[in-house]
């Protein structure tokens, strides 16, 4: 059966892989729109960035920062291969028990691997550390605000940017023209009222 276009007359072969071309065309150029835009590549490259970094930090901290701090205190392991064994496996020896994780692991042991958890919450803490140091060396260098510094505000007291002049929460003035003009300070709630 013959398709109709939308004035009624009888569309050919040509005029159909012509109208698909012409779709793939339109799907292929908002793709590339899309994707080359200033914003996305920007995102892109930040993230390939922080993945690195983040790489970088693990490493250091893994690599670098955890063995000496596991021969300065008495560990007599690294960090990540200590353990309790909860539960033990079918294979475990009572006088010496598991000697890696990964023996007890694969012996079916319940075991809580404690040393791990330490040593992503150190890679968390350095990650978060370099972090700041770069945040805060390149608002240094700069001058633009990516660290934003906060105070409470005196009469609700909910966070607010320490420049501010004016609290965005209960809209006073922080400058202390609601004192020097004889504003009363807002009414605070008394806890000792129950409502």
């Amino acid at each position: 059966m013959p398709r109709l276009n939308d004035f009624g007359e009888e569309e050919t072969e040509e005029d159909l892989l012509e109208a698909s071309r012409r779709r793939a065309r339109r799907l292929w150029d908002g793709f590339l729109d899309f994707a080359l835009q200033g914003n996305i590549l920007e995102i892109a490259f930040g993230l390939i960035l922080a993945a690195t970094f983040t790489t970088l930090v693990s490493s250091f901290v893994s690599d670098i920062l955890l063995p000496p701090l596991s021969v300065l205190l008495p560990l007599n392991k690294n960090l990540e291969e200590k353990f309790a064994v909860l539960h033990p496996g079918p294979n475990y020896d009572n006088q010496h028990g598991y000697n890696t994780l990964k023996r007890a692991q694969d012996d079916g042991a319940v075991v809580m691997a404690y040393g791990v958890f330490l040593n992503k919450l150190v890679n968390f803490m350095g990650i978060g550390f370099a972090l700041y140091g770069i945040a805060g060396l390149y608002q240094w260098l700069s001058h633009d605000p990516i660290i934003k510094h906060t105070i409470k505000c005196r009469y609700c007291r909910k966070s607010i940017n320490e420049k501010a002049k004016r609290c965005v929460n209960c809209t006073s003035w922080l400058d202390g023209r609601e004192e020097l003009f004889g504003y009363e300070s807002r009414p605070q709630p008394d806890s000792s009222q129950s409502t």
